[in-house]
């Protein structure tokens, strides 16, 4: 075997490194290794990373490499061991076979104006005293949809509950020194709420329990009305008739609920920053926003170009995740000259292929109209992954983007209240802004009018 050339510094370095600034982990080895090296962390084996597309088509399409869930167990003290993250093979493909008729497209127009209407409601309560941090606020707009669209729950003691249970998991890995706890064994350690584990595994149950209770209730009291998610996972039914049972219920609600609003409001707090940072922007995405008049249909919003450029470009600058879930080679493959042999784990870093001068021109530049110049490739733009491990609510968290953004936008005027460019820093397992964005609101905005039409004749 031919392992790739990577840094030679000390196994807890380069850890150290991953955990502490990975965007600089990952732009010094590809200046200095190129479009495939290895990686060395710690107590884990040897892994490979690429960001060349054919080689991560290779990758994510050839039998030569398996994505099994077990690989991702990094991943499973938060969402449980019967999340689809963490399932392989057989069991999988019918998690995702179970799973997808809920996230379909066609049915996201169901929660199109509840969407409009949570952001709307959230952003009728800003004060134009008062800065507020983007990534709070649209972490409260993109929870309240998750909740409303995968529960249903609009009112109640149990969503008044789960939300601040919530949010307190998940600003418990919201920093890199936090984050550590998932990369590092031995301060996984239970020793009651005064320990960082221990109070997040506390927290854990309780919202495990409420999840429970959700279930249970919902099994004594069908209604076959109801088209939220859970609604539609619990009627679901895989090729031998048989449903989820209620712990795969609840470990794939986990996965939902943190996967779904914990990313998407990251990406809502990029977009406003870019959009703001840069008027040429916002300007020309307001023109076209406004030329809807009053009142548009969600779907005509979700069809804009340049809103959906926008957002495009959101995902490529600073992909929300930055490598593919990893890929473990079954049998021996050459990838891209070197003989790899079974067992090793490749992963591709979305990151680094974003930002590949021969793909996207200026790439440390914010340019949505690339994305109207080009179409690019599910190998060259995959800020939710590919394959077999492609991010199952895409589609919700398109729609809910370009929603947020729209309403917002066209009803409010803002300003960014930060004074030197926004850094990206990690959270958890993934990348957001450093400060979350801060901003002000400026007051309600009046929209341009559409011309009205001449008429001819006296």
């Amino acid at each position: 075997m031919t392992l790739p050339d990577g840094p030679k510094n000390p196994r807890f370095v380069q850890l150290f490194q991953w955990i502490a600034d990975p965007l600089t982990y990952m732009d010094v080895c590809a200046k200095k290794y190129g479009e495939i090296f290895t990686g060395r962390w710690s107590n884990l084996k040897p892994f490979v990373i690429v960001h060349n597309s054919q080689a991560i088509e290779q990758m994510l399409n050839s039998k030569a490499f398996d994505a099994p869930g077990d690989i991702n167990g990094i991943l499973k003290p938060l969402l449980g061991e019967q999340s689809m993250i963490a399932s392989s093979g057989e069991k999988h493909k019918r998690d995702r076979q179970l799973l997808m008729p809920p996230f379909h497209g066609e049915r996201m127009r169901n929660y199109g104006q509840q969407i409009c209407d949570i952001a709307l409601d959230v952003a009728s309560k800003w004060s134009v005293d008062r800065p507020f941090v983007a990534r709070s606020a649209m972490q409260e707009v993109t929870m309240r949809v998750i909740l409303q669209a995968v529960f249903g729950l609009d009112e109640g003691p149990r969503l008044q509950a789960l939300r601040p249970l919530l949010a307190s998991v998940v600003d418990m890995t919201s920093s890199p020194l936090r984050s550590s706890m998932l990369f590092l064994p031995w301060m996984q350690q239970d020793w009651g709420s005064w320990s960082p584990w221990g109070l997040m595994k506390q927290q854990q149950r309780k919202i495990q329990e409420l999840m429970d209770d959700e279930i249970a209730e919902r099994r004594l009291q069908p209604d076959a009305n109801r088209t939220d998610i859970l609604s539609l996972m619990m009627a679901a039914r895989d090729d031998h008739g048989q449903p989820m049972t209620d712990e795969e219920l609840r470990d794939q609600l986990m996965t939902l609920l943190f996967a779904g609003h914990e990313t998407t409001a990251t990406a809502l707090a990029w977009a406003f920053y870019w959009i703001h940072h840069l008027p040429s922007v916002r300007q020309k995405l307001l023109q076209e926003l406004d030329s809807l008049g009053e009142n548009p249909d969600p779907m005509e919003i979700f069809r804009l170009p340049y809103l959906s450029a926008v957002c495009q470009e959101t995902l490529r600058i600073y992909p929300v995740g930055m490598l593919t879930f990893p890929r473990v080679v079954r049998q021996p493959v050459e990838l891209m000259g070197h003989q790899l042999e079974p067992g090793t784990v490749v992963f591709g870093s979305i990151y680094l292929t974003h930002r590949r001068e021969d793909l996207y021109p200026e790439p440390l530049q914010f340019k949505p109209e690339r994305f109207l110049e080009r179409q690019f490739s599910p190998y060259e733009y995959l800020p939710f992954g590919g394959g077999s491990r492609r991010c199952i609510g895409l589609a919700l968290a398109q729609l809910e983007m370009k929603l947020v953004l729209a309403t917002i936008l066209r009803n409010f005027d803002l300003v960014l209240a930060e004074k030197k460019p926004v850094q990206p820093k990690r959270r958890g397992v993934t990348l957001g802004p450093a400060g979350g964005v801060r901003m002000s609101l400026l007051g309600r905005r009046m929209r341009q009018q559409k011309p009205e039409p001449v008429a001819s004749g006296v």
